[in-house]
């Protein structure tokens, strides 16, 4: 399957304002491009990118005074398959995870674990099974929270989503994300692209979205609780902590988004080779 998806972003910026970009597709698909994954900018700027403490590709740039629009248009090579479900075993202990996974058991910005893990053991504490305990937690976020663009609030974290039972994709990944981590599994948040492909049309406008991934049997799996079934044609471009790793944006001055348009569209393959 081939995908073609991109972006328009605009901002208003009052005086030259320093800003870090992460619109970029994750490393860790960039053998799948089909055409180069650049940033181009009107008026035309000079940028560069880096790599940060996640392995995210991050951009650098100084946006002028007035208006500038950051744009993106590639073709990205897709399996076509739905999310992996991973298989019901017991999850890994504690002592037998990797270094590098136990940063996803804690707390952080918007995964507020320690204000959940009373309720969390209270709840899903009898299951068995990694997945099982994953595949509870998501079908109890799924209904909980209703998904609402007019009620998204940037400071708005897990336990709050507990209680105001209402938010956007990254809320429903920000809550089952420190519920996992409630019950030792580890998980991480993912944003990126998820078109509406092989599921009838959304009526939101399109957006770039945010999920969560676990860590069962050795490996990586996504995880979706505001869908809350196996999806095709993720494309991630950030894996952190919370949101607030990954922001598709950072400006250091005022930079007002006055324009946000996203593609993610299933593309014909080409007749010839």
């Amino acid at each position: 399957m081939l995908i073609q998806a991109g972006f328009d972003i605009t901002f208003q910026c009052s005086e030259e304002t320093p800003m870090l970009l992460q619109l970029n597709v994750h490393p860790t698909r960039d053998a799948d491009l089909l055409s180069p994954d650049v940033i181009s900018s009107d008026p035309q700027l000079p940028m560069s990118s880096y790599l940060d403490l996640f392995g995210n590709r991050v951009t650098r740039v100084v946006a002028p005074p007035g208006q500038v629009t950051f744009s993106n248009r590639f073709v990205i090579r897709d399996t076509g398959e739905l999310d992996e479900t991973p298989p019901d075993a017991v999850f890994t202990p504690i002592a037998l995870l990797p270094h590098e996974v136990l940063i996803y058991l804690i707390p952080s910005r918007y995964c507020d674990s320690d204000k959940l893990a009373d309720f969390a053991w209270s709840t899903f504490g009898t299951l068995t099974g990694g997945y099982q305990r994953v595949r509870e937690i998501c079908n109890f976020v799924h209904s909980k929270i209703r998904f609402s663009y007019p009620d998204a609030r940037p400071t708005r974290c897990a336990s709050d989503s507990m209680h105001e039972g209402v938010g956007v994709c990254r809320d429903f990944a920000h809550l089952a994300i420190a519920l996992c981590r409630c019950m030792n599994i580890p998980a991480r948040y993912c944003t990126g692209y998820l078109g509406d492909i092989g599921v009838p049309v959304d009526i939101n406008r399109m957006d770039f979205s945010g999920w969560a991934e676990v860590y069962l049997e050795g490996r990586w799996y996504t995880i979706d609780a505001r869908h809350n079934h196996p999806r095709i044609g993720r494309i991630v471009m950030g894996r952190g902590r919370d949101a607030a790793d990954v922001p598709l944006s950072t400006a250091f001055g005022v930079a007002n988004l006055i324009r946000f348009d996203v593609v993610t569209d299933e593309q014909a393959a080409p007749l010839f080779a």
